[in-house]
């Protein structure tokens, strides 16, 4: 099994957090929607698509700093 160069490791880190935190702005775009905004009033909580999308963006930013970390 061929390793990957620990240059490619971390370029696929900075792509990752990157995409991380592109996730989060549009998130956070999205909460701020009038629809999100009636659904939030009408159920107390978020869209699926909002929450989602904070998840994700959490979880590829979290793996892309690891990856740029990592020896």
């Amino acid at each position: 099994m061929a390793s990957r160069s620990p240059t490619s490791l971390q370029s696929m880190g900075i792509i990752l957090a990157l995409i991380g935190l592109g996730l989060e702005y549009w998130a956070y775009q999205l909460s701020s929607s009038l629809s999100a905004q009636i659904s939030n009033v009408v159920t107390g909580s978020d869209t699926d698509e909002v929450i989602m999308c904070y998840i994700g963006g959490a979880v590829s930013f979290v793996l892309g700093i690891y990856l740029i970390t990592r020896k």
